[in-house]
């Protein structure tokens, strides 16, 4: 089921009373204090005590405050009593770079890059070829994700189609969204994580058959591993299965030094990294780069005028020693930017770590970003970076994907009472404390379309 476009005629326009009042009556609401990112701007603004509706298809219908409920709904029908006191409400997190099947490998200390993908990751993902083990993970990936608030995520399968499909079903079974890959590898690994380009390009069509909805929450993203792990047979069919059907596509790019010069062997052919991928058609507005730390600068102004989009990884970069990409010189190009995770490298599925992570890399490429802007980026630029319009913001036509998180306690005098998160401290102190007190998780429900998905432990 789509959405109105956010933004759109249809979405903005007002709900009546009587649609409201039936969400009401039917318990379609959430009432609390929110953190509302801009749709366009990197900015977040906070609405104290109001009250969100959505339909019975889990989109959402308005946010009215108590000061407005008279007006909107009429006198007769009380204000609700908060869902949860003293807790924020706001979008479910976006994940724009995390792998699957590294679930189990998380603080795999093997690095750099190219010796950590032998020693850990390739072992790992051999194991995909079983069902029934990619069946338990994927379980309990999701469930990762959904405990740190995390709605909607660009994620890398195995090469396997039945491990990919598993990973479809367990976030189908969730509500979760996300842009889905089969990786595609057919040389430099070892054989069992290896699929032919033939083979493997057609159980892509399978699952894009089977799984991929243009305007849904799920949908197949075309996922070459890298340029090592393809040959150009496979390259250039990802290249055309992407344009035929419309598709994403994700990968890796500039990583590690490393792999620069491995990559520049294997393709001498190509002016550059880049280049290579744009030989392949892979090079384009629905194209998701991670990492992209060593991009010299005619590689970002070619980046930046094909439309493409950038995941930036920082927990992995530091945790690889792969290096500091400059956030801020990627947003002053108006490039799409959004975070990930990165799940193995990367050591926590918590966008709001990752969140930390980005803003020590802004510090340490003498950039600073201000934590408002990476909770925006976290949520709001995830989705632009998807190209999912009604994510990310609390606005008539978005997917009711939020998440309750109960802030950090404050430590007040003996007289004092901490009644709302919006009262007690300015907004600027709540999001850097949501971000950076990483002993604090709190995170309470989440939702997925109107839906409670998962719930903190008593």
């Amino acid at each position: 089921m789509s959405s109105p476009q956010v933004g759109s005629n249809t979405a903005s326009q007002t709900p009546s009373s009587l649609e409201l009042i039936s969400a009401y009556q039917a318990g379609r609401w959430i009432c609390g204090d929110w953190l509302c990112p801009h749709a366009h701007t990197q900015q977040i603004s906070a609405l104290s005590d109001a009250t969100l509706f959505y339909d019975d298809q889990g989109f959402i219908l308005d946010l009215i405050t108590r000061r407005d409920w008279p007006i909107r709904l009429g006198e007769n029908l009380p204000y609700p009593s908060a869902t949860h006191p003293g807790t924020i409400w706001l979008p479910g997190m976006i994940d724009t770079h995390v792998h699957y099947p590294q679930t189990a490998i998380i603080g795999s200390a093997s690095g750099p890059l190219l010796d950590w993908l032998a020693t850990s990751v390739f072992p790992e993902e051999s194991r995909f070829s079983s069902q029934a083990y990619a069946e338990r993970v994927a379980s309990h990936f999701c469930d990762s994700m959904l405990s740190q608030g995390t709605t909607t995520a660009a994620i890398f399968s195995s090469s396997h189609l039945t491990s990919t499909d598993a990973l479809f079903s367990a976030m189908s079974a969730r509500g979760l969204g996300g842009e889905v890959g089969l990786t595609l590898m057919d040389r430099g690994a070892p054989e069992a994580v290896l699929c032919a380009a033939g083979k493997a390009l057609d159980h892509a069509e399978q699952l894009i058959d089977r799984w991929h909805m243009p305007q849904g929450p799920l949908r197949f993203c075309v996922t070459p591993r890298f340029g090592l792990s393809c040959t150009p047979e496979l390259l250039k069919g990802a290249g055309k299965l992407a344009q035929q059907h419309d598709l994403m596509v994700q990968t890796h790019l500039s990583e590690n030094q490393a792999e620069l010069v491995a990559t520049a062997q294997a393709f001498p052919e190509a002016h550059d990294y880049l280049d290579m991928y744009a030989h392949y058609g892979l090079l384009h507005e629905r194209s998701l780069f991670a990492h992209c730390i060593w991009l010299s600068n005619e590689e970002w102004d070619r980046f930046a005028q094909a439309g493409a989009r950038v995941a930036h990884c920082p927990d992995s970069n530091f945790f690889l020693g792969s290096g500091v990409m400059s956030l801020d010189h990627v947003m002053q190009r108006q490039i799409l930017v959004g975070l990930g995770s990165d799940v193995g490298a990367g050591r926590s599925f918590s966008m709001r770590k990752a969140c930390a992570r980005a803003y020590d890399a802004s510090r340490i490429s003498g950039s600073a970003v201000t934590p408002s802007t990476l909770l925006w980026l976290a949520t709001r630029g995830g989705a632009l970076t998807l190209n999912r319009s009604d994510l990310g913001v609390i606005e008539k036509g978005a997917r009711a994907d939020v998440v309750c998180i109960q802030p950090p306690p404050l430590i007040l005098g003996e007289e004092e009472e901490e009644k709302s998160p919006l009262t007690s401290r300015s907004l600027d102190q709540l999001i850097a404390q949501l971000i950076f007190c990483e002993d604090w998780s709190g995170t309470r429900e989440v939702y997925t379309q109107g839906t409670l998905r998962w719930k903190a432990k008593p």
